[in-house]
């Protein structure tokens, strides 16, 4: 074999190995909950404000969010047929009960913030957003809200 054909495939094979960040990104910074965040989560429950001001807790709805090692995420909710978001909300991330959108995402440790940069949605105003959310870890699940004042709601993820 060439020189070249084995610096090749030298190259290949480092891309390949487990844990070697392909898009650059410095794993050691997302530190503790970053490792914790990395996998793949299915929805345990939701909990919203309702127009008459009251907090209602949906079990019924499914989804996934997914978080990667090297700084990915993307995230799947599908509500009941028939049911929709509340109108109240004061942004608009699900289309006729679906929810879908894809990007980066970087934690903050010190605020218990992970911060999603929207890449791609199936609503197409919330590309190019950074969607805030404040995380807790609660036993076995990952509970996240909206940073956002004015939002009222929080959602609970288990790992799959």
């Amino acid at each position: 074999m060439s020189k070249g054909l084995l610096a090749a495939i030298g190259t290949v094979a480092l891309f390949m190995m487990p844990g070697f960040a392909q898009s650059g990104r410095n794993d050691s910074a997302m530190g503790k909950v970053g490792d914790k965040l990395i996998g793949s989560w299915r929805l345990a429950w939701v909990e919203e404000q309702q127009a008459d001001g009251t907090m209602k807790r949906h079990n019924e709805r499914r989804g996934t969010i997914v978080y990667t090692r090297d700084g990915h995420m993307s995230v799947q909710i599908m509500l009941p047929e028939g049911e929709n978001a509340p109108a109240n909300n004061p942004v608009k991330y699900d289309q006729r009960g679906y929810e879908a959108y894809y990007g980066t995402y970087d934690v903050d440790e010190a605020a218990h913030t992970v911060t999603h940069h929207v890449e791609g949605a199936l609503v197409r105003n919330l590309i190019g957003k950074s969607l805030t959310r404040v995380y807790r870890f609660e036993g076995s699940q990952l509970i996240l809200k909206s940073s956002r004042p004015d939002e009222h709601w929080t959602i609970a993820w288990e790992h799959n």
